[in-house]
């Protein structure tokens, strides 16, 4: 996997140890020592972007430009569907509970919590600039980072950045930005169309330099506005901001109305199970928000087209990879919810992920599943970097042959999805409008799986108020019946204990998770390497030993990532000296 070691003791005199200092105060090797051709990134990420609700449809360029020249990843999963942990996530290679930064704001997550948990000396622009990149980045970075702690310290490994601060991060119009280690100033532009200009710009700088190059471009379309006028301490947010002159477009568009939006009967579990339906007026006003989210869209779109065609003008566009994603999910109207995310169903998790690059097959769409902590080893690998231990995911395949062989790897059949604390309603429908405060929902804090296989696709969760929730998305796409607890059902031709008694065990594995556990949770419970599946594991010999696994369960609504809350931590291991050894 270390594909340049010999050429690693070079790169590391020439790290740039601060943000704002050019390449050229690093000793660099020279052109009588040449160095592997690492490939360039560009990983650009926007805010809130829906997968379901067919946003994507609407931006041209980015089915032009990335779809169709790369591959698109469908079954990408975020791990946590909220902003500042996904992107912590992102940064890290590791899950939620064991990057501890699980909110968006202290004490439980935010720039401090970033700090606190000493993940700004490990992440992604240090590792790249010890392997010899030039790091770059502009728009959100994480939530509470503002004019009060930007400096405090400053987030370390870039060469330069253009970061949006709070609290003007979702105001589009009149942001403030912070500049490598320049005091913050507020502008007057529009922000998708600024955060466009810093990364054009970087990408110039890039091009002057010799090393490789990692720029991360984060707009916050299709993110709702902060309210000008809320008076509470948590704000609430509206409609987004379109720029002016993509204002009138789409003017019949409207939310998608699948089989789980705003049902008839009530539908999912814990707070979401207890919404009435949505009337007319509420419905209208959705309309008109989704619209506001593609219109806002449309600056992004034209943000990709640019950042290609400059690359292409420099002639970069051949070695560079370019990523297209979003930090979470949404959901407009599914299971009678307001605007927002933050739950574990499809909307929220299954999110974009495309890729464009070397050798990456074009216009090609898998289906195999791949999450946000397979993103940091993703670029290790494409680099040529030794992987971490301690990432909890494993490189994305880029390659024709290693796409055909990730659709057999028992590693691509799970991913796990947490989440702590309460749920934010968003839009003017989800704000108490005379209080000028928002509407928040409790007892948002579960453990969920997807579990995907040519033979099952199946969603498995525990809440915290110990509601369980099954669906089989073979035959309920939509997630509206949940077959948990039903008696006299079937699934994959075995009783619903067997099948739920596989997964309760294998979701007990993935709560607590670390490094290699995470991707290969079945030799946790099945040292021996004989079950890799969960068809594996539903053989008839192991139904005793599921049976007496422990059942997860919560001991009170947390939130944050407090284990002792959380019920069993560990179960038993098949055939494990002292642990259910008997079991033959």
């Amino acid at each position: 996997m270390l594909r340049y070691l010999a050429s690693l003791a070079a790169f590391s005199t020439c790290i740039v140890p601060f943000v704002g200092a050019s390449a050229s105060q690093g000793t660099c090797p020279s052109p009588g020592h040449p160095r592997p051709k690492q490939p360039n990134f560009v990983f650009i990420i926007t805010d809130d972007q829906d997968l379901h609700l067919n946003s994507l449809d609407y931006m041209p360029n980015v089915q032009r430009l990335i779809a169709d020249e790369g591959t698109v990843f469908e079954k990408h999963f975020c791990t946590i569907a909220v902003c500042c942990p996904s992107r912590v996530s992102l940064m890290t290679g590791k899950l939620a509970h064991n990057t501890n930064v699980t909110d968006v704001t202290p004490p439980y997550g935010g720039y401090p919590k970033f700090i606190q948990e000493g993940h700004n000396d490990n992440y992604l622009p240090v590792w790249l600039q010890q392997a010899g990149y030039n790091t770059y980045y502009t728009g959100k970075f994480l939530n509470a980072h503002s004019p009060a702690n930007y400096n405090n310290p400053f987030p370390k490994g870039w060469n330069g950045t253009d970061f949006l601060l709070d609290p003007t991060t979702y105001s589009y119009w009149n942001s403030t930005f912070q500049r490598n280690q320049e005091p913050p100033t507020t502008s007057n532009g529009y922000s998708t169309d600024l955060i466009a200009q810093h990364t054009l710009g970087f990408i110039k700088e890039a091009r002057d330099s010799d090393r490789p190059f990692f720029i991360g471009v984060a707009p916050i379309a299709p993110h709702s506005k902060t309210a000008p006028d809320y008076s509470g301490v948590i704000p609430y947010f509206i409609s987004p901001d379109p720029a002016q002159r993509h204002k009138d477009m789409f003017p019949n568009a409207k939310a998608p109305r699948g089989g789980n939006f705003n049902p008839d009967t009530p539908s999912g579990a814990s707070w979401v199970q207890n919404l009435p339906r949505l009337d007319t007026s509420q419905l209208d006003y959705m309309d008109s928000y989704y619209r506001a989210r593609l219109q806002s869209l449309q600056a992004v779109d034209e943000l990709v087209a640019d950042v290609v065609s400059q690359l292409e003008k420099y002639n970069l566009l051949e070695n560079t990879y370019i990523f297209y994603t979003s930090d979470n999910g949404y959901h407009i109207g599914q299971h009678r919810m307001v605007p927002g995310k933050g739950c574990p169903y499809e909307e929220d998790v299954n999110i974009p992920m495309i890729v464009r690059g070397p050798k990456v097959p074009r216009g090609k769409k898998v289906d195999f599943v791949t999450s946000h902590t397979d993103v940091m080893p993703t670029l290790f690998d494409l680099a040529g970097i030794e992987l971490r231990d301690d990432f909890d995911g494993l490189p994305m395949p880029l390659t024709p042959g290693g796409l055909a062989h990730a659709r057999k790897d028992p590693r691509r059949e799970h991913v796990s999805v947490e989440y702590w604390g309460s749920n934010l309603a968003e839009g003017e429908v989800g704000a108490d409008l005379a209080a000028g405060t928002p509407i928040i929902y409790g007892n948002n804090t579960y453990k969920a799986m997807r579990i995907i296989s040519d033979r099952y696709d199946l969603f498995y969760s525990v809440w915290c108020t110990n509601e369980h929730e099954l669906y089989d998305h073979k035959n309920d796409p939509y997630q509206m019946n949940n077959l948990f607890g039903k008696p006299n059902v079937k699934l994959l031709g075995r009783s619903l204990d067997l099948v739920v008694s596989r997964l309760d065990a294998l979701l007990l594995v993935l709560k607590s998770c670390k490094g290699s556990e995470c991707t290969l949770p079945w030799n946790t419970l099945h040292p021996d390497g004989k079950v890799t599946t969960l068809l594996e594991a539903l053989d008839p010999k192991y139904n005793a030993f599921y049976a007496a696994q422990p059942d997860i369960s919560f001991a009170a609504c947390e939130p944050g990532y407090l284990p002792q809350f959380e019920g069993p931590q560990e179960g038993y291991a098949y055939r494990r000296p002292g642990d259910w050894s008997s079991w033959a």
